[in-house]
């Protein structure tokens, strides 16, 4: 640009150049030369060096792609990216994606929050560097401090109050390899810990601890589960984690109904799919407490309580049952229902009190059937041969055997097709009285059906039996014209009419009688397009199970599962990770060793954080009234014989290091691995050898390091906030609550509890989060716009990359890379410490293993009802060598099991060695010498992204061909050419740096990919009768397991939401004042990047700035609280403050606090409390589910991320008063 003058700067002083002002239009406007200089500033603006391809690694659901713009270095605004194929002619298209969220995110890029330095708190590190003055090996150096319980309590209680200082990449490195090393020497690898969320959302990131920890043989925490976004009915009704409809196939709907899941808001770059489809005549309706956004779109809203869901899907079961199944039978809905679910099956009963009651399902064993797993295969009644028979199908047929694991309707002993019996309501040898459980706000009482039967002559004698269908028609009090406890009409307001609900729900009758009607006509003219949208809102309950069960009966019944456009569509998190194979195989070390430790997140942290002692109810709370007796047990017991039983993990393992006891077990003569399993395994059963979590609070027990990366723990999922901090951490808390008066049978129970049980917290982080200011060491992360990685969600069909606009600033670094630091580091000092040994790994019996159909019955060896065998009754013991001076070449180098064993996932697994070839070529081969040379190099995020998507077959249409094969095989049906005409597609990081790429239909997942056809879940089930992986083989409606019978739920039904007043969340000592009892609901969030990231300037800016809860205007009046006045909210597990939000869009009774909402930002003291006012986790606390610890059964069988305990929270019930004045703590 030309040097200006002084006279060009002065607007009326400038020379004319020759060129006059001219006037034009009439006098209205005039042209003129120069005075343009202002416009560059606008062009600078908007210019770039370059743009990148990236998205964000958030559990919102969106993975939506956008372009980063880069000038000088330095990243200036992001967009959407507008190149998704399109979803054809007939269907909107998925762009644009993206929402003004997303578009905030490059502000964490430099703001003041962000993480630039690894740091270390100043007390620590000071004993650190004193220790290494007087004992130069790191690991010695860390003992000397950490087994001095006056220092390692001093580090502890700084925890949360600053200090955290500067220091290099090589010391924090060193510290925590040391803290390591020593952790495993002393106690075993399993009282290491490390906790990441939702692979989908970044794989590589997750993957780059998971893979160090797991080389190492430490615990991974499971996040699905304790997040309570793990919807318990799916893999009980179907044996699939959560299998959902990609947001397209919204628009092939023609009814939907919207419950509990706030569309618009939490999915916002897909709502446009909800909307649209009502064009084109779609209807909605809606079911939500409150005025939510997804409300006003719909045509009929339904205003459930919270929490009294179940009671509603009840109702609307009751019309569709008797409308479309008894009244007349839809020719739909029952050859779904024969073919697909288990109503047809044969259900055995009991009597009980000159009545009977229903056991398990009628199996071939019941008949003396000789045939390989006759315990697991069930039966029905053929109204062709007029006899019963066993199906092709149920779970019995999966394992050691094949061929006959399929869905088409045949006799598996004699191949004739049959044609299953609904009801013995025609054809019966009479009819019986029959108790079953029901549960309201009172408490459980028994209620009387009539149902047919027929008898059958089995090994013990007479067994008498009914279906599934009759169960459910007596269950729900539909009139058969036989007696019982039946309603007269739908105005009865006998339990499960459209009357009843209404009292229970506040819904109007006649609004649930024309919904249920217009959900199953609908389905019925449209072959199941009909849709439930579920989320949150009806999942964080502590009966969620049971609620989900409940409305599922709707779309099962209406043969909507497996349909495009119909079915259930829960959004809650980022959980499709599309190639799950291959990834696992990386992310868990599959390639270097198996099996890897992996431990359910709610079970860990209800006793690492002694959350169990403060235990206000027993399980005979919640037990059915049906039951036998032995339901009075403390909850944790249930928990302890889950473990014991191997139904679920539970590390550290066994009160002794894993290590050790190898060692003694070669020491005493043992010659082989299954030499050293034996000896344990007689250890313990003489009682020398006993379970970790018979005595957690035991110094030996607990868990002694914990790693945190792409987690907010402390801030964001950490369900009873203050006992982590008070046990878990020893730090200042505001647990305000004491222990329980009932004690565990099966735990040791020490005084006092122990406070501060982790020597070392690390947090790996992008900012200053919760976690990162309780931590001891917080190592900086790059950003999503700084590093190579791939994502993929439930919401669309394409896999998408990360790519860094700019190299991570500052001294941060690529989750990969920081751990493979720490991994260098650990490498050096093992070499001294540890060398290579033999580590006993303790594993459930697991889902998609022969595991799942180890226990028919619960027999506990410890009482001497059996013998202990690992695999059996005891959880798998399996040898493993730790190599652990190889830990990061084995870190950065594909391993050789790739090779030679295989790949797999869901029970099957396919040869990839043509593929671990290619990857030589692809990623270059390890040059220096030891274990890794010559094998595929994993040195960087991009290597190991280019490797899961070669493995994996849902980017390798060659992959996927092979993939079909393991489950051919296994069904005995034709399925590769699901995938034929894509096998010569593979698909590479620069492939999908190009544009969004579809992935190919594999068989890890159960719906279609095409380029006409949008992703719906069970469409393979249903039109290639591949079997659900459950018990039957089909859906199941009827679940027989013992633990299930015993708390009721073997069929569904309303289960109340638990009385949290009553059972004592607000018996604290405190002021008068004026104050009311509301029940505390946490949904997603408006102003913040999804539940995570509630710091975003901009975001704050758009609302309150800082924590709010919402309360309904006149519950706020009756405490004199006027809107944006700070409250105090509280109970007895601890006290949040935040500015009111008084608004009539509110329930009464409730109050409404988006998640996640930290300490870090504009809270103030609490007067209760003595500190600063919490987080919206400071007044929760974990309860569990006894049912939901079942494992071993089938589909109710252990995975990670799959089935456990669920971190629900919603039953939980705050004291809200106005705060007053308000300390800031300032002084």
């Amino acid at each position: 640009m030309a040097k200006k003058s002084l006279l060009s700067s002065l607007r009326f002083l400038r020379p004319r150049d020759g060129c006059e002002k001219e006037a034009i239009a009439g006098g209205w406007a005039e042209t003129r030369c120069g005075e343009r200089e202002w416009e560059d500033f606008y062009r600078r603006r908007w210019q770039y060096d370059k743009k990148v391809r990236s998205t964000h690694g958030v559990n919102c659901t969106g993975s939506c792609s956008w372009d980063v713009y880069v000038k000088d270095g330095i990243i200036v605004w992001e967009t959407q990216r507008g190149d998704y194929p399109s979803c054809g002619p007939d269907l909107p298209d998925h762009e644009p994606r993206g929402c003004p969220r997303g578009a905030t995110f490059s502000w964490y890029t430099y703001s003041p929050v962000r993480l630039k330095y690894p740091l270390v708190r100043a007390v620590l590190l000071e004993m650190w560097r004193e220790s290494l003055t007087s004992q130069p090996d790191p690991v010695l150096a860390w003992q000397s401090v950490v087994e001095d319980e006056e220092k390692r309590k001093k580090y502890q209680q700084a925890r949360g109050k600053g200090g955290l200082v500067r220091v290099t990449w090589d010391e924090a490195a060193t510290l925590i390899a040391a803290s390591t090393v020593h952790t495993i020497k002393k106690y075993g690898p399993e009282r290491v810990f490390g906790f990441t969320p939702i692979p989908a959302m970044s794989m590589v990131c997750y993957s780059s601890g998971a893979r160090f920890l797991s080389l190492i043989g430490a615990s991974l925490i499971s996040f699905y589960d304790w997040y309570c976004d793990l919807p318990p009915a799916s893999p009980q009704i179907w044996g699939e984690q959560t299998d959902v409809p990609e947001s397209a196939d919204w628009y092939e709907s023609s009814y939907m109904i919207v419950w509990g899941s706030n569309l618009p808001m939490t999915r916002t770059p897909d709502a446009h799919f909800f909307t649209e489809v009502r064009y084109r005549g779609a209807k909605v309706t809606a079911v939500a407490p409150d005025y939510a956004e997804y409300v006003k779109f719909a045509d009929t809203w339904l205003p459930a309580k919270a929490g009294t869901d179940s009671a509603l899907a009840m109702a609307m079961t009751f019309v569709i049952f008797k409308e479309f199944y008894l009244d007349r039978q839809s020719e739909y809905f029952t050859s779904y229902a024969k073919a697909f679910t288990d109503l047809p099956f044969a259900v055995v009963l009991k009597p009980q009190e000159d009545q009977h009651v229903s056991e398990r399902f009628l199996r071939a064993s019941d008949l003396g059937v000789n045939q390989t797993n006759s315990d697991w295969k069930t039966l029905y009644y053929d109204v062709k041969s007029k006899s019963f028979v066993i199906p092709n199908g149920s779970i019995g047929f999966r394992w050691d055997e094949e061929g006959r694991w399929n869905l088409h309707q045949l006799d598996s002993e004699s191949g004739e097709p049959v044609d299953p019996l609904l009801s013995f309501a025609d054809e019966n040898d009479g009819w019986v009285s029959l108790r079953f459980p029901f549960f309201d706000f009172h408490g459980a009482e028994v209620r009387i059906g009539k149902v047919p039967v027929k008898k059958i002559t089995g090994d013990g004698g007479e067994i008498l039996v009914t279906t599934v269908f009759d169960l459910m028609a007596a269950n729900l009090g539909v009139d058969r014209g036989q007696g019982g406890e039946v309603a007269e009409d739908y105005d009865d307001s006998k339990p499960y009419t459209p009357a009843w609900q209404e009292s229970i729900t506040g819904v109007p009758k006649d609004d649930v009688i024309r919904v249920a009607r217009e959900f199953a006509e609908n389905a019925e003219k449209t072959k199941g397009k009909s849709m439930i949208f579920l989320g949150a809102g009806t999942n964080h309950w502590f009966h969620n199970d049971m609620t989900y069960r409940a409305i599922l009966n709707l779309t099962t019944l209406c043969g909507c599962q497996g349909v495009n456009g119909g079915g259930w569509a829960h959004y809650v998190g980022q959980e499709k990770l599309r190639p799950q194979a291959s990834w696992a195989a990386i992310a868990f070390g599959l390639d270097w060793r198996r099996p890897p430790r992996q431990q359910n997140g709610t079970s860990f942290y209800y006793f690492a954080t002694d959350q169990y002692r403060y235990e206000t109810f027993d399980a005979q709370h919640i037990a059915s009234p049906l039951a036998d007796g032995g339901t009075d047990k403390h909850l944790a017991d249930y928990n302890v014989i889950a473990a014991r039983l191997g139904w679920l993990p539970s590390y550290p393992q066994f009160n002794r290091n894993p290590l050790d006891l190898c060692r003694e077990a070669l020491e005493s003569g043992a010659s082989s691995d299954e030499e050293i399993v034996s000896y344990v395994v007689d250890k313990l059963k003489k009682g020398e050898v006993s379970f970790a979590l018979e005595d957690p609070d035991s110094p030996e027990n607990w868990p002694r390091l914990l790693f945190l990366w792409r987690a907010n723990l402390l801030g964001a999922s950490g369900k009873g906030h203050e006992y982590f901090l008070k046990h878990l951490l020893g730090t200042d808390n505001a647990v305000l609550n004491k222990e329980g008066e009932k004690r565990p049978e099966e735990i040791l129970w020490r005084d006092p509890a122990p406070e501060g049980k982790l020597d070392l917290l690390v947090t790996l982080e992008l900012r200053m989060s919760t976690s990162a200011m309780y931590s001891d060491v917080a190592l900086p992360a790059a950003s999503w716009y700084e590093m190579h990685d791939l994502s993929t969600t439930d919401l669309h069909s394409f896999i998408h990359p990360f790519n860094p606009a700019i190299d991570p600033p500052w001294e941060t670094r690529t989750n990969w890379d920081q751990f493979k630091a720490i991994a260098e580091k650990f490498s050096e000092l093992a070499a001294t410490h540890l060398g290579e040994q033999k580590d006993l790994v303790a594993t459930p019996l697991l889902h998609d293993s022969s595991g799942e159909i180890a226990q028919p019955t619960v027999k506990d060896w410890k009482k001497g009802e059996v013998e202990p065998i690992p695999g059996k009754t005891l959880p798998n013991l399996s040898v493993v060598t730790r190599d652990y001076p190889n830990t990061y070449k084995m870190m950065t180098a594909l391993g050789p099991l790739v090779e030679k064993v295989g790949i797999g996932s869901k029970g099957i697994m396919w040869k990839s060695d043509e593929e671990y070839e290619a990857l030589k070529e692809k990623l270059g081969m390890v040059a220096g010498s030891g274990i890794t040379q010559g094998m595929p190099e994993l040195k960087t995020g991009k290597q190991v992204a280019e490797a899961i998507l070669l493995l994996a077959p849902e980017t390798n249409g060659r992959t996927a061909v092979k993939a079909w094969g393991g489950l051919e095989k296994k069904t005995g049906l034709s399925l590769a050419h699901l995938s034929k005409d894509r096998e010569g597609e593979k698909m590479s990081f620069a492939d999908l740096d190009g544009r969004p790429r579809k992935i190919i239909t594999s068989p890890i997942w159960s719906g279609i990919e095409s380029e006409d056809r949008m992703y719906s879940p069970f469409v393979i089930n249903i039109e290639e009768k591949v079997p659900f992986r459950t018990l039957t083989g089909r859906a199941q409606f009827y679940q027989d397991h013992e633990w299930m019978l015993a708390f009721g739920e073997g069929l569904p039904v309303f289960r109340p939401p638990l009385d949290m007043q009553a059972l004592g969340s607000t018996e604290i000592t405190r002021g008068a004042g004026k104050e009311i009892v509301l029940n505390y609901l946490t949904p997603h969030s408006k102003w913040s990047i999804h539940s995570t990231y509630s710091d975003t300037l901009i975001m704050l800016t758009l609302f309150r700035g800082g924590e709010a809860i919402w309360i309904n205007d006149e519950d706020a009046a009756s405490i004199g609280v006027e809107d944006n006045e700070w409250l105090e909210c509280f109970n007895v597990n601890g006290v949040v403050m935040a500015k009111a939000v008084v608004s009539h869009r509110i329930p009464p009774g409730k109050a409404f606090m988006y998640h996640a909402q930290e300490r870090m930002i504009n809270t103030p003291g609490s007067k209760l409390s003595g500190m600063r006012g919490g987080t919206h986790n400071s007044v929760t606390r974990i309860l569990v589910k006894p049912t939901q610890m079942i494992g071993g059964y089938a589909q109710l069988s252990y995975g990670f991320n799959y089935y456990g305990p669920t971190g629900a929270q919603r039953d939980e019930v705050i004291v809200v008063r106005k705060a007053g004045k308000v300390d800031w703590y300032e002084d």
